[in-house]
């Protein structure tokens, strides 16, 4: 009998458009959805001038928008919870967000709460969604979460004091347009840990366990490394590690911009699909216990996650090597070596420790990063307590620093 081929699988929105200038397309886009267009961004863009031109767009072709600015980083739940009652009282037709990850996601959220009243809590884990949902479309303005793009919408939860995941096919984006020049003077740690995080995405969706999508019943969300995704990832991989520094250094250097909004964007489609893996399920308790940006988290965590990997990865470690221009003989000493000097360049904390962690706090950041079983359990080998505290003891140590 032959090998079994590798499949391939993407799921994405109806229509992306990656340009310079994209953004004045957003009116448009939204009004072939209705003429009530609830609008969703992060305060900061609240009296910019591409935003008043939509909206100005929307009056003119007798539409009428509502906006919302209340976007606080992270989206905890309970202010989700809030908005949802505005939102309804509008009743849009479309919701349109222009920002981070946090105002995309809020967009997702909102848009199955507008239509149905159910508890947000209620609709943690996959394919806990159905229809109907408002349609949502996305305009990022950092170059990260690539949520314009993905099924996955992350909200943080004090009560189970970590990050948590909505997954759902129906919260894709129907429309996500991408401008690079939305980005341009974000501030340099906005920059940089937007951007590892896109780079920990590709290389999530890329070393994740080989794609199943032979399951009865529900194909998962996150389906595992796949013949698509990782096309996508691996240029996603090449144009980050080139260019995320030289963003870092000068917001307003465009052609570094451009690349980081491709590279998201590619990273967001390879891991809408393929998933992340442990490097994410471990943030999740130690962002909410720290209260720390998600694409810090996950920066800092991922060389060691692929350290305690590096076995099970020779093949993908040399395909790696190649995309991020280092000689790699497949051990991933000079992989985890680029990614640690990336970390240095753009400024990542040097260690858990640093963020004030307690080597105390590692034994239930293990066990909660166990709990979130559709990242655990996306990994390149059989997640274990072992080997979660393996990661988050060399991690708290910063061992692979200089």
């Amino acid at each position: 009998m032959p090998d079994r081929i590798t499949p391939g699988m993407l799921r994405l929105p109806g229509e992306i458009l990656f340009d310079v200038g994209a953004v004045r397309h957003a009116a448009s886009a939204a009004l072939r959805f209705g003429d009530r267009v609830l609008i969703i961004t992060d305060p900061v863009f609240a009296d910019a001038d591409w935003l008043a031109r939509c909206r100005s767009g929307i009056r003119d072709a007798d539409g009428v928008s509502e906006l919302i600015t209340d976007v606080t980083p992270e989206l905890p739940i309970d202010g989700v919870g809030r908005l949802a009652e505005p939102a309804r009282s509008f009743d849009p037709d479309v919701i349109l967000a222009f920002g981070g990850g946090s105002a995309i996601d809020l967009a997702k959220v909102l848009s199955i709460l507008v239509p149905q009243d159910v508890e947000p809590a209620s609709l943690y884990g996959e394919h806990r969604v159905g229809p109907p949902t408002v349609p949502v479309i996305a305009v990022p303005t950092t170059a990260g979460t690539g949520s314009e793009v993905t099924p996955v919408a992350v909200v943080s939860d004090p009560a189970r004091e970590l990050k948590v995941g909505i997954s759902s096919p129906l919260i894709i984006p129907r429309v996500a347009l991408v401008d690079p020049q939305l980005a341009i003077g974000a501030p340099p740690a906005v920059t940089a840990h937007a951007g590892v995080d896109a780079l920990v995405h590709a290389i999530e969706a890329y070393t994740a366990r080989q794609a199943r999508v032979d399951q009865p019943g529900t194909v998962p969300v996150f389906v595992g490394r796949n013949r698509l995704g990782s096309l996508l990832a691996l240029e996603a991989v090449e144009v980050i590690t080139r260019s995320l520094a030289a963003a870092v250094r000068n917001g307003n250097d465009l052609r570094a911009r451009t690349d980081m909004a491709w590279g998201s964007l590619l990273a967001g489609m390879a891991f809408g699909t393929a998933g992340t893996h442990w490097s994410h399920a471990l943030q999740y308790p130690v962002g909410a216990a720290t209260r720390t940006p998600h694409g810090l988290g996950t920066g800092l965590l991922l060389p060691y996650v692929l350290q305690t990997c590096r076995e099970q990865l020779a093949e993908e470690f040399r395909q790696l090597g190649q995309a991020m221009g280092v000689a790699e003989t497949g051990d991933g000493e000079a992989v985890i070596g680029r990614l640690v000097s990336l970390s240095i360049d753009i400024g990542l904390p040097p260690s858990l420790a640093a963020l004030g962690i307690t080597e105390d706090d590692l034994d239930q950041f293990a066990d909660l990063g166990l709990g979130v079983s559709r990242l655990a359990g996306n990994g390149p080998q059989t997640a274990t307590k072992e080997r979660f505290l393996d990661v988050l003891h060399a991690a708290w140590r910063g061992s692979l620093r200089p």
